[in-house]
């Protein structure tokens, strides 16, 4: 794989990652919810908390997918602190279209 398809793919998956946790109601989109947050009308809701923990967990799995490829790119370059801030703060801007979705979005 080349180095601009690699790139892309870490970015679609990070989009995808990203958005994950507010565009459905079950754990990592396999696990159903039991109990919880309070009865809606379709099921049991996932509390913010649980989206914000699932959030957290797909950032380090997209990271490892690229970490992954830029091995099989060549060398792996080391990071420094300010690598991760970023990186973590990109995830949660490419989170905002799913918080928007879920949370802002006006209910007819």
């Amino acid at each position: 794989m080349d180095v601009g398809a690699a790139a892309w793919l870490v970015i679609v998956l990070a989009l995808a990652g990203a958005n994950l946790p507010f565009l459905n109601d079950k754990v990592f989109a396999l696990v159903p919810l039991r109990g919880g947050a309070g009865k809606h009308p379709d099921g049991w809701r996932k509390p913010f908390i649980l989206r914000f923990a699932e959030l957290a967990v797909l950032y380090f799995l997209v990271g490892f997918a690229g970490l992954a490829l830029e091995g099989r790119i060549g060398t792996v370059f080391p990071q420094t602190w300010e690598f991760y801030a970023i990186s973590a703060c990109l995830f949660l801007v490419l989170a905002f279209p799913g918080f928007v979705f879920r949370y802002l979005r006006k209910r007819h």
